[in-house]
């Protein structure tokens, strides 16, 4: 079977504020990413997703964009992105980037006209409306809808005299994708970066372009405040497909070559991604969900100690099957344990204490699954989540203003917890090189605070150990593009193994060269029938096997991949 280019990559997202910093200013950039590009190359990726780099006032760092055309100066120049392109492709490595559609900055160009003049073309360009008045005569927002920011979804322009939208920070207005000026505009903008030579987009929050244009209050319960984040007003509303078909049949369809990836976020259904990348009518390539990012439990837990914070491996793998039992034979799936926006897996479902071990598992869980995995920059040295101490150290909108609005009812300490659990913060922390001052992210001082186990977990010391989570994630790459491995894991029938075993993670590629992986989730010793012939143990995160009869007492954390005998029976 022929298969397109992006099916066979493994990606690699980087977050550019704090990948590497090439020039002192404490601010990660795009000749750091230059500079690293051999790095990305040995380790065995060959698709790059770098998150925003456009122009911005660095509200939401850099998905607030004040102008699509150019880098921002802190994170280089136009040219700069070029020579990366440039670069990256000598190496035989792709780059996508990502492309912000449902809002801009409020310091971006149209929103500072549209907020001067009624009447001009860019008022149109975003969502405004006249206030209400509750029965005192105080005004209130047009209706009850709030943010993912944990504030209104309306904020009050004093110069426009009217309410503008935005579903995440007040200085990110959304869009009104219903003006075909807009866009026209926004369709622009693409073809500038893909005539470039970028080889494709991540489209961000891609399934809140439509609203519901009624504008009427939701019926959900409302907070004290009184407002309610009802995601059914403003996620996959069905006019959101006429508006990526036209955009597939105005850009896309005209790049044979690229690839895009939307963001649909933790609540569309499978029927509801199929709409956006099934293989005949999609208009995108595949989506990111997150359904498989937070079944430990973290999500909500204000009220829990860490050692309350449990996977769900059933849960986990049935998530991972239904996506599977979807989309085989109909769409594409990209594989991911989180991104910018997640905590580190190794503290979301490994452990900070088996982390050699549980970093590896978490590798050759992901790895040899159906579709193309995607490595969040940092995962590959088993980065954890941040040890901070203080509120102040999480230096992001949304962990700021949950903070100010939790202040009532949680103590510091257990706020602190929580965003220590939570946070996007946790994946933004510098990247960690060496062992040297700022774990050799910046000469200067880092934008982020640097975790503070740095000088032990760091690519350098990896490096030079030949048992190291990197060095074990080079292995594990290499195996998977075998060409016989490849068409295994992508072509062989996929069933898990003991779907209901409450510890661990098994699954079978059925097909000419039959494929298994077993992983324990769990710190503790779990026994597991190994009921299949094994020809070859081609991946394994202990020196030795400890097995019992049919019995394998897989240690903390241990995982094995396993090439079968042919003959065993399946």
């Amino acid at each position: 079977m022929k298969r397109a280019w992006w099916q066979e990559a493994v990606g690699y997202e980087i977050y550019p504020r704090t990948f590497y910093d090439s020039n002192g200013d404490g601010v990660g950039d795009l000749p750091g990413i230059i500079n690293k590009l051999d790095y990305l190359r040995d380790l065995g990726v060959n698709l790059l997703w770098i998150c925003p780099f456009f122009t911005s006032p660095m509200d939401d760092f850099g998905y607030d964009v004040a102008d699509y055309m150019r880098v921002d100066p802190s994170f280089g120049t136009n040219d700069d992105f070029k020579v990366l392109l440039r670069e990256a492709h000598a190496r035989g490595i792709k780059i996508i980037i990502d492309f912000v559609l449902n809002h801009t900055s409020d310091e971006h160009r149209w929103f500072i006209e549209a907020r001067k003049n009624r009447y001009s073309k860019e008022r149109q360009y975003y969502i405004w409306k006249d206030p209400k008045y509750d029965e005192y005569g105080t005004m209130i927002p047009p209706n009850n809808w709030g943010s993912f920011f944990s504030e209104s979804a309306w904020s009050y322009d004093e110069m426009a005299k009217q309410y503008y939208m935005h579903i995440f920070s007040k200085k990110m207005p959304d869009l009104n994708w219903e003006n075909k000026t807009l866009r026209n505009q926004i369709y622009d903008v693409a073809r500038y970066w893909l005539d470039l030579g970028v080889d494709g987009f991540r489209l961000d929050a891609i399934a809140h372009l439509a609203k519901d244009l009624t504008f009427k209050d939701s019926s959900q319960k409302a907070n004290i405040e009184g407002y309610t984040l009802d995601m059914s007003k403003f996620s996959s509303i069905p006019r959101l497909f006429e508006y990526l078909n036209e955009f597939k049949d105005e850009v896309l369809i005209k790049y044979p070559r690229i690839m895009t990836i939307g963001e649909v976020g933790g609540l569309a259904s499978t029927d509801e991604a199929l709409k956006y990348s099934n293989y005949k009518t999609g208009a995108l390539n595949m989506v990111f969900n997150f359904d498989t990012c937070w079944e430990n439990g973290a999500y909500g837990s204000e009220d829990k100690l860490d050692y309350q914070i449990v996977t769900n491996v059933k849960n986990l793998k049935h998530l991972f099957k239904k996506w599977y039992d979807a989309c085989n034979g109909k769409a594409w799936l990209p594989l991911y344990w989180g991104n910018h926006d997640h905590p580190r897996v190794v503290s979301q479902y490994g452990s900070v204490r088996y982390r050699n071990e549980s970093a590896k598992m978490l590798a050759t869980t992901l790895l040899f699954m159906y579709g193309t995995p995607f490595i969040y920059n940092g995962e590959e040295i088993g980065m954890s989540n941040v040890d901070y101490t203080r509120i102040t150290d999480f230096k992001d909108v949304s962990a700021l203003n949950y903070a100010r609005k939790a202040s009532n009812r949680l103590s510091e300490e257990q706020i602190i917890r929580f965003l220590r659990r939570t946070s996007r913060v946790n994946a933004r922390t510098p990247m960690q090189w060496d062992g040297s001052d700022n774990a050799g992210f910046t000469t200067g001082t880092p934008n982020q605070k640097v975790n503070g186990n740095f000088k032990t977990i760091n690519v350098a010391a990896q490096e030079a150990d030949s048992d190291s989570i990197l060095n074990f994630y080079k292995t594990a790459l290499k195996i998977r593009k075998d060409p016989s491995i490849l068409n295994s894991v992508l072509e062989g029938l996929f069933e898990l193994v003991e779907p209901d075993h409450a510890d661990v993670f098994a699954y079978v590629h059925k097909g000419a060269k039959p494929l298994l992986v077993i992983s324990n989730f769990r710190s503790y010793e779990v026994p597991f029938k190994l009921s299949y012939r094994v020809k070859t143990v081609l991946l394994h995160n202990y020196p030795s096997m400890e097995k019992r009869g049919l019995m394998l007492q897989l240690r903390p954390f241990e995982s094995y991949l396993l090439e079968l005998d042919p003959g065993t029976s399946l």
